[in-house]
C-alpha cells in the first residue's frame, strides 16, 4: 500500500520518485491480474491534471475521482470570474479525461465524513489528496461577526452558483464596500461590482447575484491593503481586467503615484509594468458621473463600526514602511487612524485548512 502523505511530500521534494513508485506497484499488481487503483480526492485542476498525468504514463491504471460536490471541475467552474470564459477553456480537456473508461467521477462523496482516508487507502493503491484550503482566514478585530461582513470567496461562490452561496444575499444597498486585501481576487470581486450589469449579463453569471446587481448602488468600492504600492498582490492581468472598465475610475493618492513613479526604475521586469499600468491608470482624469475604484495603501482594518447591527465605516490604522519599495520591508503601525465610511465589508485574506 502507498502512504497517500509519502506520494505527496516526495512529488514535492523529488518529482521522480512518486512515479517509479507506484510503477513498482503498477508492475506487480498487473502481473498478478490487478489493476493498479488510485483514488483522487478533488475535482479541482490539480485533481484532473493528476489524472492525466497517470493515465498517460500508467496506461492500464483505474482512476477514481471523489468530490462533495455533485459536479466536477472545482475552481474552474465556482472561482473563475464570470466575464473571463477563456479561463474555463481547460474543462474541454477534463472533460474528455472524464469520458475515458479508466476513470470514474464520484460526486456527491465527502472524504472524512461520506468515506474516510483509512478507508481509502484499504481500497486503493494510492490516494492523492488534490483539494484546496477551505476555510476563511479572519481579521478578529471588532464588528467582523454579522451581516454584510463576509468573504471574498463567499461573493465569488454566490455569483459563480457554488450551491452553499446560493442564499448569501449580500446587501447592495450602500453607496460604498469596502476589500479588505489587494490580491487577485479581490480585484476580481471589485471588477464584478462595479461592471455595467448589461454586461455581465452576457456572461455566464448566475440569475439571482445579476438580479442584485443590477438593484446594486455601489458607486465606490475601496480596495485596501495593509503594505504600500509596490508590495500588492495582484498581477497584470487582472488589474488591467480592471483599467478597462470605462465606467469606472481607479483612484490612487497622490504620495502613491509619487512612489511609484520613485521606484519605476528599479523595480524587476514583471513589476515593473504592473507599476506602469497603476500609473497611467491613476494619472488619467477623473470622470465625475463614473463609479470608482479606491486603491489604499498602508492600512490594517482595526474596527468595523456598527449601529443597531447596521454597518457603517472601518477604521484602520494607519501604517508605515522602512523601506516603501523593498519587498520585504517591516510594516509598522503608526497612531493615526482613517476611517472609511461603507455599508459592506468583504475579506480577500486568503484562506486555511478547515
Amino acid at each position: 500500500m502507498v502512504n497517500c502523505v509519502e506520494i505527496f511530500f516526495k512529488m514535492r521534494l523529488q518529482p521522480a520518485r512518486p512515479l517509479s513508485l507506484l510503477r513498482r506497484f503498477y508492475s506487480s499488481e498487473t502481473s498478478r491480474g490487478n489493476p493498479l487503483r488510485v483514488a483522487i480526492v478533488g475535482s479541482g485542476p490539480a485533481g484532473f491534471y493528476s489524472a492525466q498525468y497517470l493515465i498517460k504514463n500508467l496506461h492500464d491504471a483505474q482512476v477514481d475521482m471523489f468530490e462533495k460536490y455533485p459536479v466536477p471541475f472545482g475552481l474552474v467552474r465556482f472561482g473563475v470570474a464570470p466575464d473571463h470564459p477563456e479561463v474555463k477553456n481547460v474543462i474541454h480537456s477534463f472533460t474528455t479525461t472524464a469520458k475515458l473508461e479508466n476513470f470514474r467521477f464520484l460526486g456527491g462523496v465527502c472524504v472524512g465524513t461520506t468515506i474516510t482516508v483509512p478507508e481509502l487507502l484499504a481500497r486503493y493503491h494510492a490516494v492523492i489528496l488534490a483539494y484546496g484550503a477551505g476555510k476563511d482566514k479572519f481579521l478578529g478585530i471588532p464588528g467582523e461577526s454579522g451581516a454584510n461582513v463576509m468573504s471574498a470567496r463567499e461573493i465569488v461562490g454566490w455569483y459563480n452558483g457554488l450551491p452553499e452561496d446560493a442564499a448569501l444575499n449580500p446587501d447592495l444597498s450602500s453607496p460604498t464596500a469596502v476589500i479588505i486585501g489587494q490580491g487577485n481576487v479581490a480585484v476580481d470581486v471589485a471588477r464584478i461590482l462595479l461592471t455595467p450589469p448589461d454586461l455581465l449579463a452576457k456572461t455566464d453569471i448566475t440569475q439571482h447575484a445579476l438580479a442584485a446587481l443590477r438593484k446594486s448602488r455601489i458607486r465606490d468600492v475601496y480596495l485596501v491593503g495593509r503594505r504600500g504600492p509596490a508590495q500588492v498582490a495582484f498581477t497584470v492581468r487582472e488589474f488591467r481586467e480592471l483599467t478597462k472598465l470605462t465606467n469606472v475610475n481607479t483612484v490612487f493618492s497622490h504620495s502613491d503615484l509619487d512612489t511609484i513613479r520613485t521606484g519605476l526604475g528599479n523595480f524587476p521586469r514583471h513589476r515593473k509594468r504592473l507599476m506602469e499600468l497603476a500609473l497611467s491608470s491613476g494619472e488619467r482624469p477623473i470622470k465625475a458621473d463614473s463609479k470608482n475604484c479606491h486603491l489604499k495603501f498602508m492600512l490594517s482594518p482595526r474596527k468595523i463600526v456598527k449601529a443597531d447591527g447596521v454597518i457603517h465605516a472601518v477604521n484602520f490604522t494607519v501604517n508605515r514602511m522602512e523601506d516603501p519599495l523593498d519587498p520585504h520591508s517591516a510594516v509598522i503601525p503608526t497612531d493615526d487612524i482613517l476611517t472609511v465610511k461603507c455599508g459592506l465589508v468583504l475579506r480577500s485574506i486568503g484562506y486555511e485548512l478547515g
